[in-house]
């Protein structure tokens, strides 16, 4: 396995606004600040990362640790979707991230998809740590390949992890694994879906953002999961054959976590990445006045 790349970050109060006082990466992993971000009054640090490659090749193991202090805003994002080569034999490409919330802190973890190229084995673990009042937006999806190419659910290995503890106490427990199976394959589970979401939102500053986006995901399915009506007679109907209602090309579910609910965890599936993306567009978009921009408005 190749060396693996480590990244720090850690974002405090100076002068009574959140900043900067900690960026370091190794390579493949690079780290950029942007000097601003929406309008100079919003207080909150934006992070791109990257890869020297342009994604992670097999065998590579990018680990980076997040410190957000008391009462600070951070956003951590990408600027394109990151590719997982082509594994060589049976090596894992890994992507680790470790990150701790203070009180009163808003983390927003909102990068672009995981593509995995053809037989790429994938591995990917978040940890977050938090406090009583933190808050937290935690968007991981990916996608089936470069399906707009033929290359549909192909990979052979992808694994997503995210932890989220209160203390000592975990609060969230969430695992994705998919797996070439000799019975089934990837792409005959996912029939003709090829962007899978999971979004979370935590904490008391999005319980707002959380109504909304739950009413809002209700009404949209409870459009298009209605069975369809007929005006024709009794007779008519059963004389028909069998109708096989045509799948939605978008769907989604929310629910809520926690003992109080504080938190909610939304699911999406989807045929094409330019759906999930309006899909995010549309219901992280009141996290501007936190962030000073719109999540995936430029996407």
């Amino acid at each position: 396995m190749a060396e693996a790349a480590t990244g720090a970050v850690r974002v405090e109060k100076v002068r009574g606004r959140s900043a900067l006082t900690r960026c370091l990466a190794r390579y493949p992993l690079k780290l950029i600040a942007p000097s601003k971000v929406g309008p100079a009054s919003c207080d909150a640090v934006w992070l791109y990362a990257l890869t020297y490659g342009g994604g992670i090749v097999s065998g590579d193991t990018i680990s980076c640790t997040v410190s957000v202090g008391d009462g600070c805003t951070a956003a951590i994002t990408t600027q394109a979707s990151t590719k997982v080569y082509k594994a060589v034999g049976s090596k894992c490409s890994e992507q680790l991230l470790e990150a701790s919330v203070g009180e009163d802190a808003l983390l927003a973890v909102i990068p672009d998809p995981v593509t995995c190229f053809s037989t790429a084995r994938y591995h990917q673990k978040q940890v977050f740590q938090i406090s009583a009042n933190s808050n937290l937006v935690i968007v991981d999806w990916f996608t089936s390949g470069r399906y707009e190419c033929g290359e549909k659910w192909d990979f052979s290995f992808y694994k997503s992890v995210n932890h989220i503890f209160l203390g000592d106490q975990p609060l969230f427990i969430d695992s994705v694994l998919l797996e070439q199976g000799s019975n089934c394959s990837i792409a005959e589970q996912m029939k003709e879906y090829n962007v899978i979401a999971m979004v979370v939102l935590l904490g008391p500053k999005l319980k707002s953002i959380q109504e909304r986006m739950q009413d809002e995901v209700r009404k949209l399915m409870s459009g298009q999961l209605r069975p369809p009506t007929s005006g024709g007679s009794l007779y008519a109907m059963r004389s028909q054959p069998p109708q096989h209602p045509q799948r939605p090309p978008l769907v989604a579910s929310c629910s809520p976590f926690g003992r109080t609910g504080t938190g909610m965890v939304a699911r999406v599936a989807a045929i094409s990445t330019e759906l999930v993306y309006g899909f995010l567009r549309q219901h992280l978009a009141a996290l501007e006045p936190f962030l000073g921009a719109s999540p995936y408005s430029t996407s």
